[in-house]
C-alpha cells in the first residue's frame, strides 16, 4: 500500500486548531508526551508497517541537515 499524500483532510483549519488546542497549557516536556501518544494511536490504527515507514521517511525529511521537508518527487518515487 501506498501512503496518500495528497490533501485529504475535510476540515484542516478545524484539525489544526484542534492539534493546537491539544497543547495548550502544557509544558513542554507534558507536550511532547502528548504527541508521541498521539503518533502511536494514529500508528496503530494505520496497521501497516509499509505505510508507516513511508510516513516515517516523509517526516523526518532531511531534518538533520537543517531541511526538514524533502521535495515531494524525492519521497514519493
Amino acid at each position: 500500500m501506498r501512503l496518500d499524500t495528497d490533501p485529504n483532510l475535510s476540515l484542516p483549519d478545524a484539525f489544526y486548531e484542534a492539534l493546537i488546542d491539544m497543547h495548550r497549557g502544557l509544558s513542554e516536556d507534558q507536550s511532547e508526551k502528548v504527541n508521541a501518544r498521539f503518533i502511536l494511536v494514529l500508528a496503530n490504527h494505520i496497521g501497516d508497517l509499509e505505510v508507516l515507514g513511508q510516513a516515517m521517511k516523509i517526516a523526518r525529511g532531511d531534518a538533520a541537515a537543517g531541511h526538514p521537508e524533502p521535495a515531494r518527487q524525492e519521497v514519493i518515487s
